[in-house]
C-alpha cells in the first residue's frame, strides 16, 4: 500500500498480480464477456491508481477494489444498453456447454441484479457475507437475505417451477 501511494511501479505490479485474477473472474461473471471483463478490470485498476491517495483504509484494500470493479462493470453494462445493441451473446451461453451448466447460467441471468451478484460473490468467488456487505455497502443480514432469495429462485427456475 505504501509503495503504491508513493507511486512505486513495482508495488502496482504486485497489486495487480495479487488481485487481477479474482477481479477478472468477478467481472466476467457480471458482464458475461471476457473482453468486457478485461476492459472493466483495466478501468478499475486505473481508478485504483488515481484514487490510491484517497484510500483511507476504512475497509480492506480488496473490498475497496472490488467495489470499484463492480462500478466499472455497471459502466460497461450501461454502455451496452446506451448503444442499443442487440444483446451480446455471452461466452457463458456457448452452445458447447453441458446442459446443466447452460441451464444454471440461464437461471442466473434471470435473477435480479442484487441476487445474482451476491450469489456469484459468495458461491463462485468465495467471499464471506461480511466482505460482500462491505463491497455492496449493505448490512450483512441483507447479503444473507439476498443469497437466500437467489438460491430459492435458482431452485425454482432449475426445477421448472414458475417464480
Amino acid at each position: 500500500m505504501e509503495g503504491c501511494k508513493r507511486g512505486n511501479r513495482r508495488a502496482y505490479e504486485l497489486l495487480y498480480e495479487l488481485h487481477a485474477a479474482r477481479l477478472k473472474s468477478i467481472a466476467f461473471h457480471l458482464v458475461g464477456s471476457r473482453a468486457d471483463a478485461e476492459d472493466a478490470v483495466h478501468d478499475a485498476f486505473l481508478k485504483v491508481y488515481r484514487a490510491m491517495d484517497g484510500f483511507a483504509g476504512e475497509s480492506s484494500l480488496s473490498t475497496w477494489m472490488c467495489r470499484i470493479l463492480i462500478n466499472c462493470c455497471y459502466d460497461v453494462l450501461r454502455k451496452r444498453q446506451r448503444q442499443a445493441e442487440q444483446p451480446v451473446k455471452t461466452e457463458a451461453a456457448s452452445e458447447s456447454k453441458l446442459p446443466l451448466k447452460l441451464a444454471l447460467e440461464r437461471a442466473l441471468e434471470r435473477l435480479n441484479e442484487r441476487q445474482r451478484i451476491v450469489f456469484l460473490l459468495f458461491e463462485v468467488e468465495g467471499l464471506r457475507h461480511s466482505e460482500i456487505a462491505a463491497v455492496l455497502q449493505v448490512p450483512e443480514g441483507t447479503s444473507r437475505s439476498w443469497l437466500f432469495e437467489a438460491k430459492r429462485e435458482l431452485k425454482r427456475s432449475l426445477m421448472g417451477k414458475s417464480a
